[in-house]
């Protein structure tokens, strides 16, 4: 029984829901945090003019902003030049922090949460062999999270841009 080689033609495509997966909840909201910490220090960020360059809707960019505000990681300001700025520096902020605070428990499985008493949501967890293998999962993953901060995923800035669009320099090809 050899390898069986399948076509690219014939592979199934990821549409960004896969075993462990986060919602857009979590997506939109890094993505969110990193033109905060792209703006970090320039005062508020518009959230009108963030959603133009992620392509993200507006309105639910609001929504995240309020879950972020009541977490503790960003700050509003309103009028004409309102907006959202982080509440600490992109390198103080740990992305599980705010993984945490867009989904919630960081588990692949009920009886795996780090919440007190996560041990109480499942009849099987007292017998259950397998729930080591969900306790590593979680483990793993908060521990990518919990070493990585903002500051990782937001390059530095050039001095003379101070606007939201990424500075990439140099990471696309087109040669």
């Amino acid at each position: 029984m050899g390898l069986r080689v399948v076509p690219l033609s014939h592979r199934q495509v990821f549409h960004g829901s896969g075993a462990v997966a986060f919602s857009t909840k979590g997506e939109y909201g890094v993505r969110l945090m990193v033109q905060l910490g792209r703006h970090h220090g320039a005062g508020p960020a518009s959230l009108a003019e963030i959603a133009a360059a992620e392509d993200l809707p507006r309105a639910y960019l609001e929504q995240l902003a309020f879950i972020l505000r009541d977490a503790g990681l960003v700050a509003s300001t309103r009028g004409a030049r309102g907006g959202y700025e982080l509440t600490r520096p992109p390198s103080a902020i740990p992305m599980g922090e705010v993984l945490r605070a867009l989904e919630g428990p960081l588990a692949p499985m009920i009886c795996a949460t780090d919440l007190p008493g996560h041990d109480l949501l499942c009849d099987r967890t007292a017998s259950c062999t397998v729930n080591f293998l969900w306790l590593r999962v979680r483990d793993a993953i908060a521990g990518a999270l919990d070493t990585m901060t903002l500051a990782d995923l937001v390059p530095p800035r050039n001095p003379t841009t101070l606007g939201l669009a990424p500075v990439l320099e140099g990471a696309v090809s087109h040669s």
